[in-house]
């Protein structure tokens, strides 16, 4: 049986493979089935921390064309992460394992305000950490609270889970000559433009050396295996 290549890993999930094959909102049976992947990391003594997106319930960018202000768009966006968050956490004690949501926005009623070394002590006591609202700033993406906190939470790899199964040379959906990367150095990723992360993101992973599997949520157990080395996607490193 294949033994995980990691140790401390942070999991991004947008909000939209909470959907489903909704078309908004949260499936209550692919929350349940994230959750169970996340357990099974834990049962391999992997420690697992997961930023997570809220483009199921509330796109900022989307709204601010409408006319709302950007800033004030981001932060409703951020309010929906923190609902996708609580979500997650829910489900996953239900399952049996123990999780902590931290908000970098203060909401004490619902859960705890983002402090590094709290959530240090929380990873210590082996809880799931799930970071909520982003880096509490408009105009960052969820991709930047993933790498800043993969950053903070001193994580050997960050986990990107997206629509595809990997890097490729051009859109797959648009063009089926494309061809999917196995692996890629940082440099090589620049230089073809081929956009892994948005540019802050990337430039935080690459400065603190932080590798990044980028992998496709839709396919059975893809969490488990990208954690293994088992699974289809593209890494990103040195």
């Amino acid at each position: 049986m294949a033994k995980p290549l990691y140790r401390r890993v942070l999991v991004k999930i947008s909000g939209e493979a909470l959907m489903g094959s909704a078309g908004f909102g949260l499936d209550p049976a692919t929350v349940d089935r994230i959750s169970k992947e996340i357990i099974d990391l834990r049962a391999q003594g992997v420690e697992v921390a997961l930023v997570v997106g809220g483009g199921n319930i509330f796109r900022g960018v989307q709204v601010a064309a409408s006319g709302i202000d950007r800033a004030t768009g981001d932060y409703m966006g951020m309010l929906a992460t923190v609902m996708n968050a609580m979500a997650l956490g829910a489900s996953i004690e239900r399952h049996g394992e123990t999780a902590r949501v931290m908000s970098a926005l203060e909401m004490p009623a619902i859960c705890e305000t983002f402090s590094r070394p709290k959530a240090l002590r929380h990873f210590d006591q082996g809880h799931v950490m799930i970071f909520a609202a982003g880096t509490g700033n408009p105009f960052f993406t969820t991709d930047t609270a993933a790498a800043l906190r993969a950053a903070e939470m001193r994580c050997e790899v960050l986990l990107k889970a997206t629509n595809v199964d990997g890097v490729y040379t051009a859109d797959p959906k648009k063009d089926p000559s494309a061809r999917r990367y196995d692996r890629l150095s940082f440099d090589e990723a620049l230089a073809r433009d081929l956009k892994v992360m948005d540019a802050a993101a990337f430039a935080l992973a690459r400065e603190n050396g932080i590798p990044i599997i980028v992998f496709s949520i839709h396919e059975p157990n893809s969490i488990v295996a990208a954690v293994m080395g088992t699974g289809r996607g593209t890494l990103v490193g040195a």
